[in-house]
Order: structure tokens, then C-alpha cells, then sequence
């Protein structure tokens, strides 16, 4: 009974983790309509070099990097992740700017950032005033093993984000 006892506790532990390790759909909502009304500020491979990014931001982003601040409350930062097309290999096809030629899409990333999160979303599953969800391509919640928290977290000096650079520069063409 004792083994069964910390078995079951060890299983709630990590399935609680696993729930909410690559965001809180709870607290972060999928923008619907954001390709629409959100300024796409990049299209990139990712890191991994397995997948490509589309990334949009809506205007309290933008505002704030326009300004020279980071983004300020009510700002929203969206990554649809692409599945690259592959070739005989095996490998992403690149075209002929370099970018992966483009499959399906995969999932849709969702970063807000608020300064009055509800008490009920830890801080430990945000970086600073950010807040993360995944998505599937039909807005409904993904489920994710990653941690977004744990790796946009030393990012502080870039805002918490990845992309930040690229949101920089091209606010200020």
C-alpha cells in the first residue's frame, strides 16, 4: 500500500507538469482571426532545423518595439509552426532563398503578454509578464512536452523572446 501510495502521487505530480509544460491554454487564448489582423514580421526556419516559423504580432507588440520599449500588456506574438516538405533523403527542402518549402502546418504558438494574470496561472509556467499556449492548426489546445517557460526564461534581456531581433528590426523599417 505504502509503493502504491507514492506511485499514484508521483503519477498526479507528473502529469500535472506535463499539462501545463508547454503553456496554459487556460489563461492564454488562441487569437482567433490573427493572421488577419496580426502584422506577420518574419518567416524563418527554426532553430531545430526541422520546422518553419511564421511569426506575427498584434499592434500593442508592435507599439512597444516601435518605441523602443518592450512589449507592453495586451501584447500578443503568434509562431505557426510548419511540417517542411522532404526530400528523397529524408531532409527539409529549401528553396531558393533558403527557407524550408512549406508541408502543412503543424501547430500554432502563442505567447500574450499581461501584467494581471489570474492568481490560478503559476508563475513558474510564465517568463516575466509572458504567458504560453500550443495550439493544433484548428485553434483547440495542443498537448506539448516542452517547457516553454523553462527555455524563453533566460531570454530576459530579449524580452523573452526568440525572435525578438527580428520583431526589432522589422518594426523599425
Amino acid at each position: 500500500m505504502k509503493y502504491t501510495l507514492k506511485a499514484m502521487a508521483a503519477v498526479f505530480a507528473i502529469t500535472s507538469v506535463y499539462a501545463y509544460a508547454g503553456g496554459d491554454p487556460e489563461h492564454v487564448k488562441f487569437p482567433e482571426g490573427y493572421s488577419k489582423t496580426f502584422t506577420q514580421y518574419g518567416t524563418m526556419n527554426r532553430a531545430n532545423q526541422t520546422q518553419v516559423a511564421k511569426l506575427y504580432a498584434n499592434e500593442a507588440a508592435i507599439s512597444g518595439y516601435k518605441q523602443g520599449n518592450k512589449s507592453a500588456p495586451g501584447g500578443v506574438v503568434v509562431m505557426e509552426i510548419y511540417t517542411p516538405k522532404k526530400g528523397a533523403d529524408g531532409k527539409p527542402v529549401a528553396g531558393s532563398d533558403g527557407l524550408f518549402e512549406i508541408d502543412s502546418l503543424a501547430a500554432v504558438a502563442v505567447m500574450e503578454n499581461r501584467n494581471n494574470w489570474d492568481a490560478s496561472f503559476p508563475k513558474e509556467n510564465r517568463t516575466g509578464d509572458w504567458g504560453f499556449a500550443v495550439y493544433n492548426p484548428d485553434g483547440t489546445a495542443k498537448s506539448n512536452d516542452l517547457n516553454c517557460a523553462q527555455c524563453h526564461t533566460p531570454l530576459q534581456a530579449q524580452d523573452y523572446l526568440f525572435t525578438y531581433q527580428k520583431l526589432v528590426d522589422f518594426v523599425k523599417k
